[in-house]
């Protein structure tokens, strides 16, 4: 999924590189009166994603998988915020641990920061306001996580694949079949571990879950709970 330098040719990994920067600037522009309370958990989403990402789990043919995070970055934190998040795991990796190319961080960027992280928030948070209706705001989020999570993996992958065929690196033919079914089981694994997050996360300080409009904790509660 972390494109390497030389994959992709320059008007390809250019194009991604102007997308993704333009969404880094609206991104900014929406955030910029962010609260100071939430700049701390911005920090502890940041950390764990690049902690959960250096665990890898083995897949079928010898290859490995491991954790994304994008749509749960959006889901606790909002679809800008999490974006923005993704952007510094990403850039951290590229330039520090040589995961990823420099070249094509943009098209990194753009697969596991707008296309797995907005583009997958947004249509989780579709689904989410159908079910809610039938389910409840809890498990209508719960359920609605757990779907786009995998899904936004799946189209992640999709988008690389595409992305190495235009540049002349792998045909269509061979790279999409081959990347989108590894992926597709390591979404199961990306779903998991998201809901039981989420879960944990609801359970303790639903507060904190940006996405979540059910009962929230409050300082007086809190409060009174202690007394």
């Amino acid at each position: 999924m972390h494109i390497p330098d030389g994959f992709l040719d320059p008007k390809t990994w250019g194009t991604l590189y102007g997308a993704s920067g333009g969404m880094v600037g609206y991104a900014l522009y929406k955030v910029r009166k962010l609260d100071e309370k939430k700049i701390p958990l911005l920090g502890i989403t940041a950390a764990f994603i690049f902690a959960a990402q250096l665990l890898n789990f083995p897949i079928a043919g010898g290859t490995s998988g491991h954790f994304l995070g994008a749509l749960l970055a959006c889901v606790l934190l909002g679809p800008f915020e999490g974006f923005l998040v993704m952007v510094v795991v990403l850039a951290v990796q590229c330039l520090v641990f040589a995961d990823g190319g420099f070249a094509a961080l943009g098209a990194n960027v753009f697969n596991m920061g707008i296309i797995a992280g907005i583009a997958s928030y947004y249509m989780m948070m579709g689904m989410k306001s159908v079910l809610a209706r039938r389910v409840g705001e809890k498990k209508a989020l719960l359920s609605s996580t757990a779907v786009f999570s995998w899904l936004s993996v799946v189209l992640a992958a999709t988008c690389c694949a595409i992305e190495l065929a235009v540049s002349g690196t792998i045909p269509l033919t061979i790279s999409l079949p081959a990347m989108v079914s590894v992926y597709m089981i390591i979404g199961v694994g990306e779903a998991v571990i998201t809901v039981v997050v989420l879960a944990a996360v609801l359970q303790a300080r639903p507060d904190l879950v940006s996405s979540y409009k059910g009962t929230r904790v409050t300082a007086g509660a809190v409060a009174e709970e202690a007394a």
